[in-house]
């Protein structure tokens, strides 16, 4: 009978890591609640003030506050947003290739500084040859606003000296429970909004200053939108880590009922030969 202890034991394998991944999936779930509900309720303010800040900037000097001055790329910073942990399908692979691909045809033009956040993107890009300023490894969705206002302070020294020409941020957006999307974004310096000839903007009247909105207004956009990318790719990874525990569990469910269905055709045969032995020992005492 070990064709019948070996499949007990892989049914009771199969059975434990169910277990496993329906714990992580309701973990998952929990934890994306939260994060959807972050970014759902904030993302009014993250979207609209990048369009606010591009109207005021397009009345001013651009080079009236060093985050506003546009220069040749020549030297760019990347930001990369992952995860730690992996169990959450394509959701780290598709991000580092697509970002990869990004920051190597920059780098034909230009050189690419890595600022990189979570474990899976620190090990990926371990293989490459691209300097990397800044890593946040370990715990990343432990990260507090005073973690992520460090890297958006980093960030804003880099490109306010001159040591930067560019900011490009690559993460995964929150889309959809079924499907996040990676997202390549120039973060500084910004942009003012195009405009037709003769088309109106915000009027000229500044209160108390352009110099003081600026300052007050810059640093607070540089930060605001360096946790609306963290919140968009917990959210996301949350959501995948999710799908994929689920999709785990029911594979373990399909699995088990394939086992459990060969296994009872083998005791089933088993029960059957040993009844046709007793039928044959029966009619052969029989016949003496």
């Amino acid at each position: 009978m070990p064709a019948l202890i070996d499949l007990r034991r892989r049914i009771k394998s199969v059975k434990n890591t169910q277990q496993i991944t329906q714990a992580m999936k309701t973990v998952s779930t929990a934890k994306f609640k939260k994060s959807q509900r972050i970014v759902l309720e904030s993302r009014p303010y993250w979207h609209g003030l990048p369009e606010l800040l591009s109207e005021i900037i397009f009345w001013v000097d651009r080079e009236s506050h060093p985050l506003l001055e546009e220069r040749a790329e020549r030297k760019i910073e990347g930001v990369v947003i992952a995860s730690d942990k992996g169990l959450c399908g394509a959701f780290n692979s598709n991000l580092l290739e697509k970002a990869l691909l990004f920051f190597e045809e920059k780098a034909r033009h230009s050189q690419v500084n890595l600022v990189l956040i979570g474990k899976r993107a620190v090990n990926f890009f371990k293989k490459f040859s691209f300097p990397v300023d800044f890593v946040y490894s370990e715990q990343v969705q432990k990260l507090t606003q005073e973690d992520l206002e460090k890297i958006a302070q980093f960030l804003m020294r880099l490109y306010a000296f001159g040591k930067t020409d560019a900011v490009y941020v690559a993460y995964n957006e929150f889309k959809s429970i079924l499907s996040p999307k990676v997202t390549i974004t120039r973060f500084l310096p910004l942009k003012p909004p195009e405009r037709e000839e003769g088309q109106e903007g915000l009027p000229l009247d500044w209160e108390p200053g352009a110099d003081t909105v600026l300052n007050v207004v810059l640093p607070l956009y540089v930060k605001d939108q360096i946790r609306h990318f963290f919140h968009e790719s917990s959210a996301a990874e949350h959501a995948a880590r999710m799908m994929a525990m689920d999709n785990a569990t029911k594979n373990a469910e399909d699995l088990i009922g394939d086992l459990t269905l060969v296994l009872n055709k083998i005791r089933q045969a088993s029960i059957t030969k040993e009844l046709l032995e007793i039928m044959t020992a029966v009619e052969a005492l029989g016949e003496k």
